[in-house]
């Protein structure tokens, strides 16, 4: 006996129905624009014949038991599970072809079943974001939506990954859902991302403005730093999804996905030893010491137009997985603000939610110092530094390159904030402070107005660097583990991160740390 023709004919039918959205002239002008539709998104994601959706029959809520005059195909929200690299992924793509991608209760509850699979399961959960806002004639149903979304996403805080791209509108509090999520993509044109836009701002304030500066991408690349990665469009918001995949584990009780098949090399890197200014004052752009210490110079930076000062991102020294963080001389001469607190602080946050060893690089002059950021908080900010740290339990290497004064030598994870290996190169210069600051405290009077003034300073800095500074002095006092030369990083590096793959730290038990923000 076989099933009815009519039967078959009818499911085929709904499908298409389905499968088209808001028609194809819609999809057809999406094309026109460069863009993707929701369902081309998630083919884009998945390896092809992976993809089983969920809830695709689903309707909006009915109104005194009487369904919506117009049918919306998939509530505007496509959802499912699929494979990305060999692993399992959950993924919701809002399909603004189909009432503006609004979200309503049922459209709600279709993105929360994806994340609750994803919690139930140890997937990463990945969210296309393109919707009008909340479906006004749902109403209040539409505000509940939204809440139940934002409760998954603290939920998941912590145990998937949650990835968040922003491919059109995302205004009002649909912005809550990504700001909640642990990385966010969005292209550069056609996506905003907002909470009041132009009009409302120029109604309430008087102040007129535009999209780009409230909403856009490169505003939230750049000054927010709301946006972790800019695409170009959408198939290149996939392939940076895709590879920020590639770097982290399904869920927070297994490891990242190390490539440990071979052995660690020990050949010296001469070129790391070249590139070290003579002058430690002289700025020394950290991307070319992270390039030759990660596995074939492939380092995703991470926040990488976001407080430019410090840089983050993920990348493999001998096969091991590990979060990089680094001072960059080369822009305000590497001192620690406000940004750079709170961008490092966040970044290693993640890390050791997902057991992702942290990999330090200190060049650091000190806290930068200044009215706008005593004003802003500088206290409270670096604060979160030392508290992301110190509560950190994964595997922690710091290699002093140059620089580390003051409380920025303790901010970049010293032994003492519980660094397990900390190795320093011969250049490094530790100390209360730099020399030249140090002579003017200690003989500023007596050189004031000397007419070889600038000579003498120059004379008591070198006696200073000498006597005090030395990276020699710290190894001997116990405070380093090593003097290393700069060719031996990366070996030296790869050998400890094998070495402290078994790390098991225990904390004292309590709900929660009470982090300063």
């Amino acid at each position: 006996m076989t099933l009815d023709a009519k039967i078959l004919k009818d499911l085929s039918d709904r499908r298409g129905r389905i499968f088209v959205g808001g028609g194809e002239d819609k999809a057809r002008a999406r094309h026109n624009q460069g863009r993707m539709t929701a369902r081309e998104r998630l083919a884009a994601l998945f390896q092809e014949g992976t993809f089983q959706e969920i809830g695709m029959h689903i309707r909006s809520a009915r109104q005194a038991g009487v369904a919506h005059q117009k049918d919306l195909p998939a509530d505007g929200v496509i959802v499912g599970t699929g494979y990305v690299g060999g692993r399992a992924v959950a993924a919701f793509s809002q399909d603004f072809t189909v009432a503006a991608g609004t979200l309503g209760k049922m459209h709600a509850s279709k993105i929360v079943r994806a994340m609750q699979t994803a919690a139930h399961t140890g997937m990463p959960i990945v969210a296309f974001n393109d919707s009008g806002g909340a479906r006004i004639q749902e109403a209040v149903d539409a505000l509940s939506g939204y809440a139940e979304v934002f409760y998954q996403n603290v939920l998941l805080s912590g145990v998937v990954p949650q990835i968040a791209v922003i491919c059109g509108p995302c205004a009002g509090g649909a912005a809550y859902s990504p700001a909640l999520m642990d990385f966010v993509i969005m292209t550069q044109s056609h996506a905003q991302m907002f909470i009041t836009g132009p009009e409302v701002i120029k109604a309430v304030t008087g102040k007129t403005t535009t999209m780009d500066e409230v909403g856009g991408a490169v505003m939230h690349a750049t000054v927010s730093g709301n946006v972790h990665f800019l695409a170009e469009n959408d198939a290149h918001a996939v392939q940076l999804v895709q590879r920020l995949l590639s770097f982290l584990p399904t869920n927070n009780s297994e490891e990242p996905p190390h490539r440990l098949s071979a052995d660690i090399d020990e050949s010296p890197d001469e070129t790391m030893n070249a590139l070290i200014p003579d002058d430690n004052m002289r700025p020394m752009d950290v991307r070319a010491v992270i390039t030759r210490l990660v596995d074939g110079g492939d380092f995703l930076e991470v926040h990488a137009s976001f407080a430019e000062n410090i840089i983050v991102g993920f990348a493999r020294i001998h096969g091991m997985v590990v979060g990089v963080i680094a001072n960059q001389s080369a822009v305000r001469a590497g001192a620690l603000d406000i940004d750079a607190s709170d961008k490092a602080a966040r970044f290693i946050r993640f890390c050791n939610a997902f057991n992702i060893s942290l990999v330090t690089l200190v060049d650091v002059p000190g806290f930068l110092p200044g009215i706008e950021q005593e004003r802003g908080g500088i206290i409270r900010h670096g604060a979160k530094l030392l508290f992301a740290y110190a509560s950190a339990t994964v595997p922690k290497i710091t290699v002093i390159l140059r620089k580390a004064y003051g409380g920025s030598y303790v901010a970049m994870c010293n032994q003492e904030l519980g660094a397990d290996f900390v190795f320093a190169w011969p250049s490094a210069e530790i100390a209360v402070m730099g020399a030249e600051a140090a002579v003017n405290v200690l003989h500023g009077k007596e050189l004031k107005g000397a007419p070889d003034h600038h000579a003498r300073v120059a004379e008591l800095a070198a006696a200073y660097r000498a006597e005090f500074t030395s990276p020699y002095l710290s190894a001997g006092a116990g405070y380093i583990t090593d003097v290393i030369e700069p060719a031996a990083t990366r070996w030296t590096i790869g050998l400890a991160l094998r070495k402290l793959r078994g790390k098991r730290e225990m904390r004292p038990p309590k709900k929660h740390g009470n982090i300063p923000l």
